[in-house]
């Protein structure tokens, strides 16, 4: 029922802070990332800029903060520089879950008169904001010497079937030829990225049962890696050196930073926290290569893949591009994917972070390629002879 995935999205996002102290939602580690505060914030604004505005007798925030939590959509105004907001400190927390409160309550007084899409696509929205929060405030917390623990009892984590000791890997093979990808318009929500469905060719091709894991990675480290221009994009060679890489983003030695602090690395569990370029350095390596977007749907879809949910959002080969036929919605909802295809990288399944119910086969994440706060891995395909 629509009004309770309401609340419990709602709720859940509200969740996600119990047990921080506020200077833990003020946290903005890097320009790319956001508070906490401001997720929870920039969510309410989205219902309230694009649903409750329209709304006869309701009465929308102070208007500054329309200023402050308008994310990118230039149709709706001018908007607070993404750098600065961590320097947000008011409004204050607690007058962002006051508003949060009010407009779950109007959003649920008037839901029988609002676009049920328009509501669908606001928590779609939401939930992806969830994530975010966690990915952005794991990457402030790493940068504080203290280490402190975000959730010192526990953190969702990929579950033990996540886990593989298949090294090398296990090769699924697929004949290729004309497949369709994309989402199909009768089988519910999906963004407008996802569409539409259209046919694509594909050479023949193999791809990798699971994950890259932590000790195949070390073996790629091992061998002098992040020491060997001839297996990195010219881009990601000039970051290695830039950024002194050595290793993926929160390992420390045997172990790894965490939402709960420093914990033991485990050998068998998928590498986490790759850019684009390590995940493609990786995988020249390796003999292989990154799977097309295409490939790995196809993959998917079949069933066969493991690891392909729940795990970690798996860097492909694809730019971002839109698909043949893409045509961007009308107005500032029109801004919400399509503006960005441009110098990113597509990333396929979804992450342990991912919200229940949040993940489909057809969904397109994407990236620039040297981000790499995010919960990303990677498989590998190569190509086959027919």
């Amino acid at each position: 029922m629509l009004s309770t995935r309401l609340r419990q999205i709602r709720s859940h996002s509200e969740a996600l802070i119990e047990g921080l102290e506020p200077e833990d939602l003020c946290l903005q580690g890097m320009a790319d990332a956001s508070p906490a505060k401001w997720h929870l914030a920039h969510t309410t604004w989205f219902f309230e800029e694009f649903l409750l505005r329209s709304v006869p007798g309701y009465t929308p925030a102070d208007e500054r903060w329309r200023y402050l939590f308008n994310s990118y959509y230039e149709a709706v105004g001018e908007r607070h520089p993404r750098p600065q907001r961590g320097l947000l400190s008011r409004p204050s927390i607690q007058e962002v879950l006051r508003w949060r409160q009010r407009v779950t309550q109007a959003l649920e007084e008037h839901l029988e008169q609002l676009p049920e899409a328009l509501i669908e696509l606001g928590l779609q929205h939401e939930q992806q904001h969830q994530e975010l929060l966690l990915m952005d405030l794991l990457d402030g917390l790493s940068r504080n010497s203290l280490e402190p623990a975000a959730y010192p009892s526990g953190q969702p984590e990929p579950t033990d079937e996540a886990q593989t000791s298949t090294e090398p890997p296990r090769w699924l093979s697929f004949p290729g030829g004309l497949v369709e990808i994309g989402h199909d318009p009768e089988a519910g929500f999906h963004f407008d990225n996802e569409a539409p469905r259209h046919r694509i060719w594909l050479e023949p091709f193999a791809i990798a049962e699971a994950l890259v894991t932590n000790a195949g990675y070390e073996q790629f480290i091992s061998d002098g890696g992040y020491q060997r221009p001839d297996l990195w994009m010219s881009e990601g060679w000039g970051l290695v050196q830039q950024r002194h890489w050595s290793a993926p983003r929160y390992w420390r030695g045997d172990e790894e930073f965490t939402l709960s602090g420093r914990q033991p690395r485990n050998p068998q569990a998928p590498v986490r926290h790759l850019s684009w370029f390590e995940a493609d350095a990786y995988a020249r390596w390796a003999g292989a290569r990154l799977p097309e977007e295409a490939e790995w749907e196809v993959a998917a879809a079949s069933g066969s893949l493991q690891q392909a949910f729940g795990c970690l959002w798996q860097w492909t080969g694809s730019p971002y591009r839109p698909y043949p036929g893409f045509v961007a919605a009308a107005g500032a909802i029109g801004e919400y994917n399509g503006k960005f295809m441009s110098s990113q990288f597509v990333l396929r399944g979804s992450c342990f972070l991912t919200p229940h119910g949040h993940a489909r086969v057809t969904y397109r994440n994407f990236y620039p390629p040297h981000s790499r706060w995010m919960a990303s891995g990677l498989r590998l395909a190569r190509g086959v002879q027919p």
